[in-house]
């Protein structure tokens, strides 16, 4: 009689939501994290992380957005106090007020993280 080995291990061509993948992605990019130990974790390989934040930034809206200008007579005692700002930035709950001085290597690194 001939002998049979079964070899187990992760199954091929798993299905990984939006969700998962993008938790994953984070997890692996998180300030001290070890990529190839969180594939580890979830049973992949490193390459397979890698593939998919190539994929989410991809599908990441580029190009401009839209902007609403509008004048706010709420409280113009706070507004005499402080230097007026040139632009406004509004982004989901994150609100970020530019002035005329501020160094354009400042203002690109705010709208980096503004954007996330």
């Amino acid at each position: 009689m001939g002998q049979i080995t079964v070899f187990s291990g992760a199954e091929c061509h798993r299905r990984w939501s939006l969700e998962q993948k993008r938790s994953l992605v984070e997890a692996a990019f998180a300030p001290g994290a070890i990529v190839s130990e969180v594939a580890r974790g979830a049973d992949i390989r490193a390459n397979q992380i890698y593939r998919w934040r190539r994929k989410l930034a991809a599908d990441r809206p580029t190009g401009f957005a839209a902007v609403m200008l509008s004048a706010d007579q709420r409280d113009n005692s706070a507004a005499a106090a402080m230097p007026a700002a040139v632009m406004v930035i509004e982004i989901g709950n994150a609100r970020m007020q530019i002035m005329a001085d501020a160094p354009p290597a400042l203002v690109s690194a705010a709208l980096r993280l503004l954007s996330r």
